[in-house]
């Protein structure tokens, strides 16, 4: 009803959201659940006595991070810590202090030094850490701040799976169930036209390898995005499917530019197609339109519920008679103040 309404408007799934349901539905497979439930267990039982807390405090000098009850990327972050400390929990595990411990007579105790001084549990710590590291990357990408995501979303799933392709040795019953319940999850939620078109033209993966375009699904949404941002004038949507996209294909005038060719060879934090497209698109005015606003996206929903964060802080008790206007206006300044000491501490970081 509302795309009849609207028939120029784009729906899209949170990306955020999409991998982690992409990490919970993984780290229910049978050997990763195993594991993961392991892990918890070690974690569980040291933080439930203050001796065995204090000795992994003092054997480890940093805390383990504990394992959330939503958010699967707590599991990753779980694992990626105890692997961090591996030698000394065995170190702590194996010491005279903890066979003198009274905890380690206890069934949970003998379980948790169980695990941590067994081989194949640390090896299989490494090989979860390795298929969920590309999808936590995916994830912080999607949640960021720096530079709008939309245009690498789709890429950057791609790459992750090539990663957890090589981390499973390429052996097929290792990642074909991974790579199942990705495109799973992906499925109406991030390969959507809106990111296939943004793929497209995101010069950063198109000049890198061309042959993208021979890609049936990319082409067709990118056709798909075209006549819906341009819904009812067929003049421009012939425009830029029939004549503008082939000078960026070809790499014709401006986009050929050396300076624009090495503009996209690298994706950091400061490389935005957005901005590359605005600079080097002016030659074909009807495609950068469409390339600038797709480009400019965000592709998590993150940033909205922040900004809910900060309307409940102001909406408070004793603020409930504000006007909206006046409760808006303070939620702008709140949470953009936030958005600016956020980009202050990323720039004292990038200086350390």
């Amino acid at each position: 009803m509302l795309k009849q309404k609207r028939p120029r408007i784009f729906w899209t799934g949170c990306a955020a959201h999409t991998v982690d349901l992409m990490l919970e539905g993984i780290s229910k497979l049978a050997g990763f659940a195993r594991i993961i439930d392991q892990a918890k267990a070690v974690t569980i039982f040291i933080y439930a006595h203050h001796k065995t807390l204090s000795m992994m405090r003092a054997y480890a000098k940093r805390d383990i991070v504990r394992p959330g009850a939503t958010r699967f990327a707590t599991c990753f972050l779980t694992l990626h810590s105890l692997y961090e400390k591996k030698a000394q929990l065995k170190s702590m595990f194996g010491s005279d202090e903890w066979h003198d411990c009274k905890h380690s007579k206890c069934v949970k105790g003998k379980n948790a030094s169980d695990i941590v001084m067994t081989y194949s549990f640390w090896n299989s710590v490494l090989v979860i850490l390795k298929v969920f590291s590309p999808l936590v990357k995916v994830l912080r990408l999607a949640d960021g701040e720096k530079v709008p995501s939309l245009g690498f979303i789709f890429g950057e799933i791609l790459e992750a799976k090539k990663s957890i392709k090589e981390a499973s040795d390429h052996l097929e019953k290792n990642y074909l169930p991974v790579f199942r319940i990705i495109d799973e999850k992906m499925k109406g939620r991030l390969d959507t036209p809106l990111h296939m078109a943004a793929y497209f033209l995101n010069p950063f993966y198109f000049y890198k390898e061309p042959n993208i375009q021979l890609d049936m699904e990319v082409m067709d949404g990118f056709i798909v995005c075209v006549e819906t941002f341009y819904h009812g004038d067929f003049e421009k949507q012939d425009l830029v499917v029939n004549h503008e996209v082939s000078l960026y294909k070809n790499k014709s005038g401006s986009f050929g530019r050396a300076l624009a060719l090495k503009g996209c060879e690298t994706k950091d934090d400061k490389f935005d197609p957005g901005n590359w497209w605005a600079t080097y698109g002016c030659g074909a005015p009807t495609l950068q339109r469409l390339a600038t606003r797709i480009l400019a996206l965000t592709s998590s929903s993150s940033g909205c519920e922040r900004n809910w964060s900060s309307f409940e802080g102001i909406h408070t008790k004793r603020r409930n008679r504000l006007g909206v206007n006046h409760l808006n206006s303070l939620v702008y300044v709140h949470f953009n103040a936030r958005l600016l000491n956020m980009q202050k501490k990323s720039e004292r970081k990038t200086r350390m």
